[in-house]
């Protein structure tokens, strides 16, 4: 039982206290001089960096915001390589497995198709052009005004 009331002194203590902190605390917010104060520092506090700025790049140094930008700007072309990254290699992994698959299977047909298109040839040499001997080069040069005279 001892200690249920120390409990429920404690708790009221506490309350106590943060209603009157509460209270202090908007006493001192509410005071107009300690408004003006806070608001000319915070002003004072925005000069003061403006200049900081001005000064820094006047002397081309750069400045705590320009850092930040940049290493943005890094992250977001780093990201964008390590997509492009990701791309190529997924290409190369594409362009291998075509190359295993097509290398193996399609050789044989292309053969195949070569010695046929070179038969194909030869047949069509022998039914233009019987015989083995070539044409004489007077022949070959006859034009029609040539051959009537």
């Amino acid at each position: 039982m001892a200690r249920a009331t120390e409990q429920s002194l404690v708790d009221r203590l506490s309350r106590q206290s943060e209603q009157a902190l509460g209270r202090i605390a908007e006493e001192v917010v509410g005071n107009p001089v300690v408004g003006r104060a806070v608001s000319g520092a915070l002003e004072a506090r925005e000069r003061a960096a403006a200049v900081q700025e001005a000064t820094m790049g006047a002397l081309n140094i750069p400045s705590a915001g320009d850092v930040e930008r940049l290493t943005r700007r890094i992250r977001s072309v780093s990201q964008r390589l390590e997509s492009i990254e990701d791309l190529l290699d997924r290409l190369e992994e594409r362009a291998a497995a075509a190359e295993l698959d097509s290398g193996d299977d399609r050789m044989p047909a292309v053969e195949a198709r070569l010695e046929e298109i070179a038969r194909d040839l030869a047949a069509l040499r022998d039914a233009v052009a019987p015989d083995a001997e070539p044409m004489p080069r007077a022949q070959e040069r006859l034009t029609v005004t040539e051959a009537t005279g």
